[in-house]
């Protein structure tokens, strides 16, 4: 598998979903959906599916799939990376967490009165999700995600 590996999560994984967005992969994800619509969508995407329902994968057989077993979400991810020999990326933190577009920067004049008082003066980038209109960017929750990162994926948690 490479960078441009896209995934479609079913329901029970949204974590996983969440975890695979921090790491810039395409990762499609809707509770809501059915388990037939999203086979149809990861198919017509040219996604693997990503399911813990061995029913899905028996009864509806998707094209690509692989079954998550890990409880964990970062045991999960590190269970897809080694199962698929997915690669690290260049970057972190590129698409949006919630609804996976790919996010934009913000210049540093228009990004610091956008941003809560208490974060203003930190340095780095701020990127925004045009979808969303959510911003980014690296505070201490991020530390806490790229430290959780490198313990499942050792060497994974700076970009590489």
């Amino acid at each position: 598998m490479n960078r441009d590996t896209r995934f479609a999560a079913d329901a029970m994984l949204g974590r996983l979903a969440r975890w695979l967005r921090v790491l810039g992969y395409d990762t499609w994800y809707d509770i809501a959906v059915a388990d037939a619509v999203l086979v149809e969508i990861a198919a017509r995407e040219d996604r693997v599916l990503l399911t813990r329902d061995r029913h899905l994968l028996k009864e509806l057989r998707p094209a690509s799939a692989h079954e998550v077993r890990q409880d964990d979400p970062l045991q999960q991810l590190r269970e897809l990376v080694l199962a698929l020999g997915l690669v690290p990326p260049r970057e972190l933190f590129t698409r949006c967490l919630l609804d996976n577009t790919p996010l934009v920067p913000v210049p540093p004049r228009e990004a610091q009165p956008l941003l809560p008082e208490g974060v203003r003066g930190l340095s780095g980038a701020v990127r925004r999700c045009p979808a969303c209109m959510r911003l980014y960017w690296d505070g201490s929750h991020v530390r806490r995600m790229r430290a959780a990162l490198e313990g499942a994926l050792p060497g994974w948690g700076g970009g590489a």
